[in-house]
């Protein structure tokens, strides 16, 4: 069990490429971490540092507070499970399992139990006498995880380990992942660009673009008290709507239409700085209400072009105000009825507006509201 800190963090490759920019968080003894981020944003190259698998260009990294940058993965005593499987293919999978214990010594007896154990677990007691090459890339997957968790690491990484699997076995993976961390009390970081499985797996988030951290927080701080604008659009699904918007005074908004302007007011006070500005006026499509008959305040005429059905929700895409330069998604219940082309009000409550000045928020939505 560790307590891990990257303290000004830099992985600089050939001399000029930045992959990881000034990194510092600390990921705390027994947290389950997930770096989210886009595809090239630098989560790998972060875990691989971790990892020892790369060596670290500036700033240190410190397992309970001793240095590890000259230490080699083995001797930093941690569990890896890649997106690529990296299998003994000449081993059965039982015996691609028992290897980390194997090398440690481990008597039989217990070797048996513990591999028997997670295979249990992650559903491979009726492949164990298989070799991997024979096996499905989800099992194989499955096999790989199984190798990392069976150790008892200073620290488990995992990278994009379950996604080759399908929707419904990821969904069922992310559980036993979760369940298994619990169990055995590690600290877990886990890299990913899938944010349901962050938001399904994470005591924390750390966002990650370009090589640099944009928030580490809870779910809660970084779907309500977003960091920035690409914080605040990454994650959700569908994401975030913007739409353009001028501060009238510093409790309220003014968003121009060919029909008139419509006025939104704030649950708190805007600098009065920014009065006469051009913003971004955010809000998430799961937190607008639709009326057929205008609401009283905070609230703008749309029409519904595209109607998407997803089970429980349907995603309604919103002309606002009838025209179609600005489309808003907006989550509706599935047992509502609703006909493309009908005009419906789109009631925005002040505690769920963000406003951005280009990245920088300056009102956040407050969801906590009595």
């Amino acid at each position: 069990m560790s307590r891990v800190e990257l303290d000004r963090v830099w992985k600089i490759y050939n001399g000029k490429v930045v992959a990881v920019e000034d990194l510092t968080f600390t990921i705390e003894e027994k947290e389950f971490l997930v770096v989210l981020g886009p595809s090239g944003g630098g989560k790998s190259s972060t875990l691989r540092m971790l990892a020892g698998l790369e060596e670290i260009s500036r700033g240190e990294i410190r397992f309970d507070g001793k240095v590890v940058n000259h230490l080699g993965p083995a001797e930093r005593n941690i569990a890896l499970a890649f997106e690529s499987y990296a299998l003994y293919r000449h081993l059965t999978v039982y015996e691609n399992i028992a290897f980390p214990l194997r090398v440690r010594g481990m008597k039989q007896k217990e070797v048996h139990e513990q591999v028997m154990q997670i295979s249990e677990q992650l559903d491979l007691v009726h492949v164990l006498n298989r070799r991997p090459s024979s096996l499905a890339g989800g099992l194989q997957q499955r096999v790989s995880l199984a190798r990392a968790l069976i150790r008892q690491p200073n620290l488990t990484l995992l990278d994009e380990p379950i996604s080759h699997m399908d929707q419904r076995v990821r969904a069922e993976m992310r559980a036993v992942i979760r369940h298994i961390h619990d169990t055995m009390g590690n600290t877990t970081v886990y890299v990913t660009h899938d944010q349901a499985e962050a938001i399904a797996l994470a005591d924390r988030i750390a966002i990650i673009k370009d090589g640099r951290l944009q928030q580490i927080g809870s779910l809660d701080d970084i779907w309500n008290r977003p960091a920035n604008r690409f914080v605040a659009s990454f994650v959700g699904e569908p994401q975030m709507n913007f739409i353009k918007a001028v501060i009238e005074n510093s409790r309220s908004v003014l968003v121009p239409t060919p029909q008139g302007g419509y006025r939104f007011e704030l649950y708190e006070e805007v600098d009065v700085k920014y009065v006469g500005a051009q913003v971004d006026m955010g809000i998430r499509p799961q937190e607008i209400t639709l009326f057929r008959q205008k609401p009283e305040g905070n609230a703008i005429a749309g029409k519904v072009r595209v109607i998407e059905f997803a089970g429980e929700s349907a995603v309604l895409t919103v002309d606002l105000d009838g025209e179609d330069s600005t489309k808003v998604k907006v989550v509706a219940s599935g047992t509502d009825t609703f006909t493309q082309g009908e005009t419906l009000w789109l009631y925005l409550a002040p505690g769920y507006i963000h406003l951005f000045d280009g990245d920088i928020p300056i009102h956040r939505g407050i969801t906590d509201m009595d």
